[in-house]
């Protein structure tokens, strides 16, 4: 019987803060009282990450043949995932737990996919980015809007929930394994049909993120690799292979 929650966390190099997460995520889902599993796919690791994870009956660990990428290592996750709902969320829980009921309120009246926002009316923004950050963010969220995601405010938030249906359906034809993966993944989830919310959530800045400014902007050329995979069918029914292209 597969659990009703799964709870898929990208882990590269995080065996200093994994414990604490794991810890708070478990202790929350628990008192919840649904079924949950929480799935941790360590990225090529150099550090005791995988070792710190225990699987058991409500924790799995899948290990990455070498360090492949955050949307490599989230697509994998939601794929072998189980569960009836599927969220993400990042190992410093930027977002904490705790928000989920948010999302799932939206589930719960029809959506396929909830997304946490940090640009809505309600959201909080507990510890900010630098200046430049911010505003780069700014410039990119409008290029996302222009070119492929129109009507989303925030689509880097780390913290989405998504049905079985629409995970599988979205990261089974997904290809970026870079930071435009989550842009990718609800692009095409639009394009199979599915409802798309976007929920005001608490948010702090982690100031040991592994995300580069030089990163950041070498997103802006995968948006456009999202509309020319598009062009080209890449992201049809027919099959689609799951590397970068």
């Amino acid at each position: 019987m597969r659990p009703a929650l799964s709870v898929v966390i990208p882990a590269f190099n995080e065996a200093r803060r994994l414990p604490k997460t794991l810890e708070r995520v478990t202790t929350f889902l628990e008192a919840k009282g649904a079924s949950f599993e929480i799935v941790v796919v360590d990225d090529g690791s150099t550090d005791e990450t995988a070792t710190i994870v225990a699987p058991n009956e409500r924790t799995r660990l899948l290990r990455n043949d070498g360090n492949k990428g955050k949307g490599y290592s989230v697509r994998r996750g939601m794929l072998e995932a189980r569960g009836e709902r599927r969220l993400m969320t990042d190992a410093d829980l930027s977002t904490p737990i705790e928000e989920l009921p948010r999302l799932e309120a939206r589930l719960d009246q029809g959506y396929d996919v909830a997304i946490g926002s940090r640009a809505l009316p309600g959201a909080s923004i507990e510890i900010r980015q630098s200046r430049f950050r911010e505003s780069t963010g700014r410039v990119f969220n409008r290029l996302v809007q222009g070119l492929v995601l129109s009507g989303l405010e925030d689509t880097q938030c780390g913290f989405k929930l998504f049905t079985a249906k629409a995970a599988e359906g979205a990261f089974a034809l997904a290809r970026l394994d870079g930071f435009c993966f989550d842009v990718e993944a609800l692009f095409i989830a639009r394009r199979e049909g599915s409802r798309i919310a976007e929920v005001p959530v608490i948010w702090r800045n982690d100031t040991a993120s592994t995300v580069s400014t030089l990163r950041g902007g070498l997103a802006f050329f995968d948006i456009l690799r999202i509309r020319w995979n598009a062009a080209l069918g890449r992201y049809s029914r027919r099959g689609a292979p799951q590397g970068v292209v």
